[in-house]
């Protein structure tokens, strides 16, 4: 089995995931006890997407984030840097690439929206990543991103913080094709910064009107923002 360190080399991340392509989705639907479906539709929302759109889903997986987004009638395209969860997904109606999210081969000013859920976290410099967004989004385009944040329930966080480390590695070990690899899930997650850290470190990097929504008690945060006009 493969997990991939949290010095987050690129070749250790990449074939880490191609490991867990085949089980992915419904692994993830069950430890988020069906919540990643809710997920999905929130960030849909939260870009206001129109017919015509162009939309990039970075660090899409298997697609069916990208799927989700298409349902909008906006043109969307699914990028990672894993073969193995694209190939997975392969038999899903929306155009794939294998991209690196940190040089990503688009032109500068292409899409009108950059999406990324729940992998801003695994690029082994995640500000670079942001900039590069920023890059390749329209002037006046928008950001979404949905990541494991810090619950802000007085009292779950602590419980959320022990189902991390012990019951979402045993759940795994039953319905992934890699559990090892959701180890580094958990220690990932609880390394992460918090809401408005991360709000911070967007602005800092390419992004403006930048705020977020908890979603699940702050399980998640949807953070948004938009490409300055100039």
């Amino acid at each position: 089995m493969s997990r991939a360190s949290l010095e987050k080399d690129p070749r250790e991340v990449a074939t880490m995931f191609d490991a867990v392509g085949k089980n992915y989705d419904i692994t993830n639907t069950v430890l988020s006890f069906g919540q990643d479906r809710l997920w999905r539709k929130r960030t849909r929302r939260r870009l206001d997407l129109a017919p015509g759109d162009k939309v990039l889903d970075l660090a899409a997986g298997t697609g069916v984030s990208t799927e989700e987004l298409a349902e909008s009638g906006a043109y969307c395209v699914a990028a990672d840097f894993s073969l193995g969860m694209l190939r997975a997904g392969s038999y899903r109606d929306v155009p794939m690439i294998c991209a690196d999210g940190l040089n990503l081969p688009f032109a500068d000013n292409t899409f009108d929206a950059v999406t990324i859920s729940y992998g801003l976290r695994n690029l082994v410099d995640f500000r670079a990543g942001l900039r590069e967004m920023a890059r390749v989004t329209k002037p006046g385009g928008k950001l979404a991103i949905a990541e494991f944040s810090t619950p802000v329930i007085p009292g779950f966080a602590t419980v959320y913080k022990e189902y991390l480390m012990r019951a979402l590695p045993a759940v795994a070990k039953v319905v992934s094709s890699n559990p090892e690899s959701y180890v580094y899930l958990a220690e990932s997650i609880r390394a992460w910064p918090d809401q408005e850290e991360l709000a911070r470190e967007i602005r800092a990097n390419g992004w403006e009107n930048v705020g977020w929504q908890n979603l699940t008690g702050g399980i998640v945060a949807l953070h948004s923002g938009t490409k300055p006009l100039d």
